[in-house]
Formats: C-alpha cells, structure tokens, sequence
C-alpha cells in the first residue's frame, strides 16, 4: 500500500496571490512533454491555484507565449 505524501502547493508556500502569465518559465513547470497542462494530483498544487494556473497557461498560449501542442 503506497502512503500518500503530504506536499503543501507551491504558490500557497511562497503566498503567491496572482499567477502571471508572461512568466513563462514558471508556467512551462506545470506542462507535460506534450503541451498539456498537467493535473493537480502530479503537481500538487491546491485547487484555487490550480483554476488560476490553468486559467494563466490558457492565457499565454492565446498570447502566443506558450504552445498549445509540441
């Protein structure tokens, strides 16, 4: 039986109000190989901050920051 890890979300950790979504860098953490934007359960990023990451990756890519496939 696996133990579940208690991992704390990395925006709530560094008290991250917005996501920006020019920061490219950041927002290409949360992307699979394919482009995809990779679910809370891998990333471990709480819901609110997963809505607004999702919300910021969406952004870029209509921007043009980010692929929306590779």
């Amino acid at each position: 039986m696996r133990k579940k890890i208690d991992r704390q979300c990395n925006f709530c950790q560094f008290s991250v109000e917005a996501i920006n979504y020019k920061d490219t860098n950041t927002l290409r953490r949360y992307l699979s190989s394919f482009g995809k934007i990779v679910p809370r359960k891998r990333s471990g990023v709480c819901a609110w901050h997963q809505r607004k990451l999702a919300q910021a990756i969406k952004r870029a890519r209509f921007m043009g920051l980010l692929p929306y496939v590779v």
